[in-house]
This record gives C-alpha cells, structure tokens and sequence, in this order.
C-alpha cells in the first residue's frame, strides 16, 4: 500500500512538474534573459541586466472549435538552438551586412501547438507554431501585457482599426492608459529605464496586432475580425460593415508572425536595431538586378505648384517632362504621378491630357523612371492587367494608397500586390499602410511605405513638429522604412507657421529638413518641394541629391526621445552625419572616432545666425577632420545639422 502510494505521488509529481516547468533563454551577451512558464498556461518574463521590464506575458490562441491552444498544455519537447549568420539584404536600410546572432528555445506540445522564442542582444520575439492536419480558424489570439510599476509609454493613440496609422506618439503613465485607449504598433514602453518597443514581423495570411489598455500598467493584444461586409465610400474607403466571428481562417500547420520586443539600454540602441528586418523570412525573388532605391521628384505635396514656365501647371505632359528634366538634371532617379492622371474608376486608361507610354520614353531618354500612384481598391480589381500594363509602358512602380486597415484579407492583398509587381519589374511603394513588418527582406521590390504621421499633415495642420519629427526616429522607424517625405524650402519657426495646402512650408529651419535624409530610412526618398523652389536653392539641392537612400553602416553618437538626436551613417568611403532638435536650441559635440584613420574634408550646413528668426537662413562651409577630433556644433530651436565627411 505504501508503495502504490508512492508511486502514485511520483506520477502526480511528474505530472505537475511537467505542467510548471521553467525554461530560460538568455541573449548572446547576457544582458537579456527570458524565463518561459509552460503549463497550464503559457506565460513568459524577461530581464535586462537584472532589471525587470516585462513581468508576464499570457500566450494562447483560440480556436474557432473553441480550444485554446496555450492552456491546460502538456509539452512534448523543448529544443534549443542557434543562429549565427550574416546577412547581406538585397537593399540595405542601415547596413549592407547584418550579424543575425541570437539563441533560440522551440517548445512543442502534444496538442500540435508550439511556440518559438528569439533572444537577441538587440530584443526578444515570439511566435506561435501549429501542426494541425486541416485548416483552421482562429477566433482569438491571446496576449497579455504586464509591465513593472511606474512605466511609461509613448503611446500611438488611434481611434478605430479603420486608420491610415498616422499617429502622435503620446507620452504617458501606463497607469493611466485604460480600456479606452486603442494603439497601432509600433509602440514604445520604458520598464526600468529600460526601452522596450514592441512590433511585427511576418505578418502572412493574418491580421495585425493593435493593444488597449487594461489598466494597472497591463495592456492587452487584439486584432480586427475578419470582414463579412463591406461598403465602399468614394474610390478608396472600403468601410468594414460586419465581421465575422473570427479574426483568420488558415492553414492548420503554418508559423504565425513574430511578437517583436526592440529592447535597449539607451535610446539610440532603438535606432541602430535590426531586429524587425533579422525576425523576417528570408529573399525570395531570383532577380532582384531590377529593382533600383533612388529619389523622387514628387508632384503633390507641392500641388504640382511650378511657376516661371510659359505652360499651364496641371496634370498634364508638359508639367511633368518639367519634373522629369529636374530630375534628370539633379540625378534624381525617380519622378512620381500622384493623384488624378487616371480616369476615376479604372486605373487603365489616363485622363485625356496625360499620355503615360509618351512620359515614360522621354524619361527613359533622360534616364528618369516612372512611378503611378493608385487607389488600392481600383488597383487590386484589375491588378493582373495593370501590372502587365504599367510593366509595357516602361512605368517602374506603383505607389498604393488608402488601404487603411490591416485585417487578414487586406494583409493578403499587400502580398498578392508585391508579388504581382515584382513579376513584371514594377517596385512598390504602400501609402494609407499599416506599419513595415520586414517584408522588404521578403520581397526587396517593397522598398517603403507610409504609415506615419508625415510631412503632408503640414498642409492642413500644425502637428508636423520637429518634436514630432525627433520621436518617429525612436518610434515608428525602428520598425522600418519610413516614407515620411521630406524636403520642404519654405521653412517657418514655431510662431510664423500656419498651414497651407497648396504653398506648403515645414515647421522649424531649413538645415533640419535637410538632415531628415539623413536621419530617415527611406530606400525611396522624396523631394517633396516645387522643382522650381529646389532650382532657386540649387545649393541645397546639391547637396540633396548626394545623399545616398541605401546605407552600409549606423553609428547613433548621441540621442535622448523626443529631445534630439546625433547619428552618422556610412556610404562606401564617406560618411553623412545628421543632428536634429526639438524646439530647444542646443549645443551638442561630435567625436570623430567612429572615423577610420585618416583626414578628411567635411562639407557643412548649419543654421545660421538668425535661423531662430527666419528659418531658412543657414550657413554652408568646408573643413578639415581627422579621426577622434572633436566638434561643437550648434542648433537653432527646431533646427538641424548636415555633413559629408569624405576622406581626402
């Protein structure tokens, strides 16, 4: 009797302890660790340096059988692993190579669910795993959020999942973000002193991730249901009107996307992280000899505005053989036909006074490319016949817009759009987008997108602020590139600045604007001024147009969110240094060392004297460097700071 009982307490003790096993995963460095609970519920912490930034995180998924897939689990095996690569991307956002190093734990369950872990130096991630038989449907994902007491968020506030995702970056109490406060992604947390930025990566045949608040420092992960009805309003909201019950119907063994978690130490690590771009898959076009980053002249945030011209400004050949010539002249690859060269409704046939196959042949002849903007809904009701259309023009790409949403079946129409484009040479460029997921590593034709609070807002609002512009380099941009459009002549300070549609003019000086090039990762980069304006400030456009949009090498030398921000990126044997503030002047030192051995001649913009007073007034100027030297520099309220260092 004794004995039976215990075996009997062996078993059960076997049994318990299999459903409360902890496995940890520490980063290559040590400074990261993550402790994953799995049983009865999955649940996961994390560390850095000892320090707790996230306390406990709830992982499951409901199935539409109603089993939640992440409880009452009984593992099957725990496998721990390695990366150790390098990869070269086919377009390089900061860095034409990227050490992929980081340990891995996949953890399998007998009910043919699993979940995978990633710890970086840079971050952690997850994802869920299942090996199901048939087809499945997901009711629900679970994901619940505990951060330490007295965090902090910068916090994307949104209304509905029906949003072009542009959004201010809200600095508040976790404490007090309630189940009224809905956010996009990405979003910033500070635990601890400790930054935590929290994303995507692969999202496929799914929905995205969006968080509300819960109250006591703890959020929650929801994602849009799948679309039952629809209702289309004017050529582009395509308005959800009923859902169903579900959030995705897919295949029963698949991966799903990564749970990205940015961590740093300091805020300029957030900048320098590959994380998002590592957690992708890897390329799968063949060719890729096609696809060319470049700058745009782009028409519409100037409202086509040129002048000293004996034609009539419009949409029409000769407005934009005017831009192709800029662009030929200043080495611009690309020129863009926004809005209104097509007949409303069909996105294969242009309006009377644009011919499309002319325009691309004599911008071929000028070595300029053709890129066509399209509403998404038009697009994609004909997009075999476009593409194989735009492809016979000679028109390089497509930008897409006004998505607005990000459900399982518009997340498929992104894919079906990439891949169609890439199949007959067309890049693409997605506006009106939810935010990047690394999918230019994917399919490297995918070189930007939008979703961002961008330089366009300035036409119709205020909230376009260099304290804005300081924040998305922490924020949105770590999640990937940012089509934020740039490049604005007329420059206002805080006090002079009022909106105007179709003479538009940016907030703080002329030298900040310029340093966004260098500051923003854009793998297609507007000028989004009049061609004319760039011609009477040719040399703020030279210098422009040197710039590069690809980068081999990041080196963050000073930052503080939302205040300002030092950082230097390579090109081959030069390098650009950019420097940006808030609305606060300030004097900031640049260490040289990051410079390889040498001298070099360092070309300069810095705001001028009076640029507190008249935003564009700057200074331009030449010195000599050597590596390890050091430099004051100074920027006016709202005002920026540009370099080329070249080695003599």
């Amino acid at each position: 009797m004794k004995r039976l009982f215990l075996l009997s307490f062996l078993l059960l003790f076997a049994v318990n302890y299999s459903f409360s096993k902890d496995y940890k995963l520490s980063s290559p460095d040590g400074k990261i660790v993550v402790t994953v609970s799995a049983g009865p519920d999955v649940k996961w912490s994390a560390t850095y340096e000892g320090r707790e930034i996230i306390t406990s995180i709830k992982a499951g998924m409901t199935l539409g059988t109603n089993k939640v897939l992440g409880e009452n689990e009984t593992v099957k095996k725990a496998v721990y692993g390695q990366v150790n690569q390098v990869i070269e991307p086919v377009v390089s956002n900061k860095r034409s190579k990227i050490p992929d190093n980081c340990n891995t734990l996949l953890i399998t369950f007998k009910s043919g669910f699993g979940v995978q872990f990633r710890a970086y130096n840079d971050g952690i991630a997850y994802r869920f795993e299942t090996f199901l038989k048939d087809d499945i449907i997901v009711k629900n994902e679970i994901t619940e959020l505990q951060f330490p007491a007295k965090s902090y968020a910068w916090y994307p506030l949104e209304e509905s999942f029906m949003s072009h995702n542009e959004r201010i970056f809200i600095h508040s109490s976790l404490d007090t973000i309630s189940d009224k406060h809905l956010a996009s992604l990405p979003t910033l947390f500070v635990a601890n002193g400790v930054n935590v930025l929290l994303t995507e990566s692969d999202i496929d045949d799914y929905p995205g991730m969006w968080l509300r608040g819960a109250g006591s420092g703890k959020l929650i992960g929801i994602h849009p249901y799948y679309p039952e009805e629809e209702k289309l309003k004017g050529d582009r909201n395509l308005i959800v009107t009923k859902t169903k019950d579900y959030i995705a119907s897919t295949k029963g063994t698949r991966t799903f996307p990564w749970r990205a978690f940015v961590i740093a130490g300091n805020d300029g690590q957030l900048i320098e992280s590959d994380l998002i771009f590592k957690l992708a898959p890897p390329n799968k076009l063949t060719d890729t000899k096609w696809i060319k980053p470049g700058q745009v002249a782009w028409d519409w945030w100037n409202a086509l505005n040129i002048y000293g011209v004996d034609f009539r400004a419009g949409i029409n050949n000769d407005t934009y053989k005017y831009y192709i010539d800029f662009a030929s002249k200043n080495g611009i690859e690309y020129i863009i036909l926004d809005e209104g060269w097509y007949k409303s409704g069909t996105v294969l046939e242009s309006i009377p006074a644009i011919n499309i196959p002319e325009l691309c042949k004599y911008a071929e002849s000028k070595n300029v490319g053709m890129i066509l903007w399209v509403v998404w809904k038009t697009f994609w009701d004909k997009i075999d016949d476009a593409c194989a259309l735009y492809e016979k023009w000679g028109v390089k790409g497509v930008k897409v817009d006004f998505m607005q949403r990000d459900d399982q079946k518009v997340v498929n129409f992104y894919h079906e759009a990439i891949q169609k484009t890439a199949s007959h040479h067309l890049i693409i460029d997605f506006h009106g987008a939810y935010k990047p997921d690394g999918i230019g590593r994917t399919y490297p034709n995918a070189l930007t997108r939008e979703g961002v609070k961008g330089m366009e807002n300035s036409k119709w609002s205020k909230d376009i602020t260099p304290d804005h512009d300081i924040t998305l380099a922490f924020t949105r941009m770590v999640a990937g590139p940012m089509d934020y459009t740039p490049g604005a002549m007329i420059n206002m300070d805080r006090s002079n600045f009022n909106p105007q549609f179709t003479r538009p003019a940016s907030q703080g000086t002329r030298v900040h604007q310029m340093a966004l090039y260098v500051i923003y990762e854009s793998p297609l980069q507007m000028l989004s001024d009049s061609p004319t304006n760039y011609m009477r400030e040719q040399e703020c456009t030279d210098f422009l147009v040197k710039i590069p949009v690809v980068w081999d090498e990041l080196k963050v030398l000073d930052a503080k969110i939302g205040d300002y921000l030092l950082l230097a990126r390579q090109s081959g044997k030069d390098w650009f240094i950019g420097a940006l503030t808030d609305w606060s002047k300030r004097e900031m030192e640049i260490n040289m060392s990051f410079l390889p051995a040498g001298d070099y001649e360092m070309e300069i913009f810095q705001d001028g004297i009076n640029a507190d007073r008249h935003a564009q007034d700057y200074k331009h100027m030449k010195t000599s460097v050597k590596s390890g030297d050091k430099m004051k520099i100074n920027l006016a309220p709202g005002g920026g700071w540009i370099a080329k260092v070249s080695p003599k």
